[in-house]
């Protein structure tokens, strides 16, 4: 048994702010903004802050950037760079720094201004000598590679892979501060243009702004901070490559030994989970990760998410903020699936919040189905 101090570190704060457009604002403005909404939910202060993580898109030293811009002086900084899947990373890392003692509260950030300043996704991977010759859109045609070889072997449709896309955009629907919230239906998405075949526009992610930030402490502190600590159950994260090219099989990906390490930490199953937040930047994630977490047989995604199973009212609710498809994706969604696994499982979702949630798996993509990431999230009663 992998040795991780299984509820004893807790999420005490969680903010997102300036999701969808922030003219004028660089990645760090947007960061910090988030970091003391997050420190204000936690009822700490910037100083209280002596483990400082994050992982900006402009700024390859952004741990020294951002301790600088928030006035502080942390014990210790790291700004690991695996893609989305970093955020998750340090909450790892978080975790057995807090429980060795090495340090009492850590803030994890991230912000990026993609939309306003480039608008459109910027992919900070680079296709291989073996890709080039191809002339790929990065990161998309990746993404493409591993849906058409899903329908080539189990038969998933364009159609299935446009039920992820609504079922998102319904639950966005539901949330005041999703980007697109406008309705949107199978055929909506059947008849977008394509992009990198077989994705269309509406199975690729959107391009905004935002920032998120998370704080962390250990349980036995928490309680006298937030009167709803979150407690760190689970987490483990997998790596298997770089570029998509080098995938022994693209219908299965490193979710597989994340997912299964994480649940046996939390000593949980996917049958106990009540939300689910995936990175979800093309539909085909959606459906790869359900596979591969253990919410269905491999293969038998396009069929699980169909009928709105994953959407409002279906039998497992998946991305309830409308995920990196209609609430937001500004560059790197990692952070997001933490905040929302949050807010559900305090019961302060709002209009979309699930009834009675106990347990949430978040789980976090990096590059190009290349590095995975996943966390099991509980209330207090489920320690």
């Amino acid at each position: 048994m992998e040795q991780f101090p299984r509820g004893r570190v807790a999420i005490v704060g969680a903010a997102t702010y300036g999701m969808g457009e922030s003219p004028g604002m660089r990645p760090l403005d947007l960061a910090a903004q988030a970091a003391v909404l997050a420190l204000k939910d936690a009822n700490l202060k910037l100083t209280d802050v002596d483990a400082l993580f994050v992982c900006t898109p402009d700024d390859a030293l952004s741990g020294l950037s951002a301790a600088e811009y928030l006035g502080i002086t942390p014990r210790f900084t790291e700004n690991n760079r695996t893609g989305g899947s970093a955020f998750h990373s340090h909450v790892i890392a978080a975790s057995l720094m807090l429980e060795a003692g090495y340090c009492d509260t850590a803030l994890i950030i991230y912000g990026s201004n993609q939309r306003t300043v480039s608008g459109g996704l910027v992919s900070m991977r680079l296709p291989s000598p073996y890709e080039k010759p191809y002339k790929p859109l990065t990161p998309l045609s990746s993404y493409a590679l591993a849906a058409s070889r899903h329908m080539h072997e189990y038969g998933t449709t364009r159609e299935q892979l446009a039920e992820v896309a609504v079922a998102a955009r319904n639950w966005a629907r539901l949330n005041p501060e999703a980007f697109a919230r406008d309705e949107l239906t199978i055929e909506d998405c059947l008849k977008a243009r394509m992009v990198s075949d077989p994705l269309s526009v509406r199975d690729c992610c959107l391009v905004t702004d935002g920032a998120a930030a998370i704080v962390l402490t250990r349980a036995d502190r928490a309680r006298d901070l937030h009167a709803q600590p979150i407690h760190v159950l689970g987490a483990a994260a997998s790596t298997w490559y770089s570029g998509v090219d080098q995938s022994h099989d693209l219908t299965v990906t490193a979710a597989r030994e994340s997912g299964q390490r994480a649940y046996a930490i939390a000593g949980v199953g996917p049958q106990d989970i009540d939300v689910v937040q995936l990175y979800d930047a093309f539909t085909i994630n959606t459906i790869l990760f359900l596979e591969d977490l253990g919410f269905c047989p491999k293969g038998e995604g396009g069929r699980f998410v169909s009928g709105g199973n994953i959407g409002p009212g279906g039998s497992l609710p998946v991305n309830t903020n409308g995920g990196g498809l209609s609430c937001c994706h500004p560059g790197m969604y990692g952070l997001f699936t933490l905040v929302e696994s949050c807010l559900q499982l305090r019961g302060e979702a709002g209009d979309r919040q699930v009834a009675g949630a106990r347990l949430a798996l978040a789980h976090a993509n990096g590059g190009t189905l290349s590095s995975q990431a996943t966390m099991i999230l509980g209330t207090a009663d489920c320690v």
